[in-house]
């Protein structure tokens, strides 16, 4: 069996050979490459022009959106500052400050220092309602400034709490002042003596312990009865608060001085 098998392998052979020998004749040999144009040679030119109109519309396009920027650039809308009447919505806008029974005299005799800015450098409307007991602002047609109404409050209102008219008025001319108000019993408890004791050491002998403090740190200090108020930048105000507790609670002034300059040295050179 191994033997015919090996003479039937060695008869197909040599056809199926000849036979792919015939197949590799057949196919036709070519020594150049194999040239690819035809068609599509006769097609390029209509491809170009289509691009070169293409390309001139865009350009055309380009210049006229240029065109149009520039024209809008020439042309920029300029709208006008809204007063602060039109920016309430066309309303009238009001504050009331109350007046204590022990600040009546002095507004009176300092009416006129009050009256004058407000009127002339904030353009707003003051006046004193004698029945309630309230000094009124309120903006009118000439007021240019948002904030001149708050600004004016709060000036009447420190000047209500105790400070001179020179120094609440700073509150209209610098927009970094703030009051500041608390009371001797929200650092420590006391009453009676103790409390007299720690009012006295907060003032100092003819007010120069509240001298000091206010000159290191740049503010304005006022005693009422209990209630402290301070006026100054939110930094200042910090240090002198923090003075103002340690002489609450018990601090001997010496010490406080000596913290209180070295803290305004440090605020000094950083700023």
């Amino acid at each position: 069996l191994t033997q015919d098998r090996k003479r039937c392998r060695e008869s197909t052979m040599p056809k199926l050979r000849s036979e792919k020998g015939a197949a590799r004749r057949a196919l036709p040999r070519t020594t150049a490459p194999m040239d690819m144009a035809g068609p599509a040679d006769e097609e390029a030119p209509e491809v170009e022009a289509v691009d070169a109109v293409i390309s001139a519309a865009e350009l055309e396009g380009a210049a006229s959106a240029d065109g149009a920027a520039e024209e809008m650039e020439g042309d920029v809308p300029a709208y006008p500052a809204l007063s602060a009447k039109e920016l309430a919505g066309g309303k009238t806008q009001f504050r009331r400050v109350p007046v204590p029974p022990h600040r009546l005299t002095p507004l009176r005799e300092a009416w006129l220092k009050i009256f004058n800015p407000v009127v002339e450098h904030m353009k707003l409307q003051i006046r004193m309602n004698t029945k309630t007991r309230h000094v009124e602002l309120r903006t009118c047609d000439e007021t240019d400034d948002s904030g001149a109404l708050q600004k004016a409050a709060d000036f009447v209102k420190a000047f209500m709490l105790g400070f001179a008219v020179d120094d609440a008025i700073a509150l209209l001319r610098l927009d970094n002042l703030y009051l500041d108000t608390f009371e001797v019993t929200d650092v420590k408890p006391l009453h009676g003596d103790h409390l007299s004791r720690a009012i006295g050491r907060v003032a100092g002998k003819s007010g120069k312990t509240k001298f000091t403090i206010e000159n290191a740190t740049k503010t304005r200090v006022v005693l009422a009865d209990s209630k402290i108020h301070i006026l100054g930048e939110y930094q200042n105000i910090r240090m002198a608060r923090h003075a103002l507790a340690n002489l609450i609670m018990g601090s001997p002034p010496g010490k406080v001085y000596g913290k209180l300059h070295t803290v305004a040295a440090r605020v000094n050179e950083r700023y």
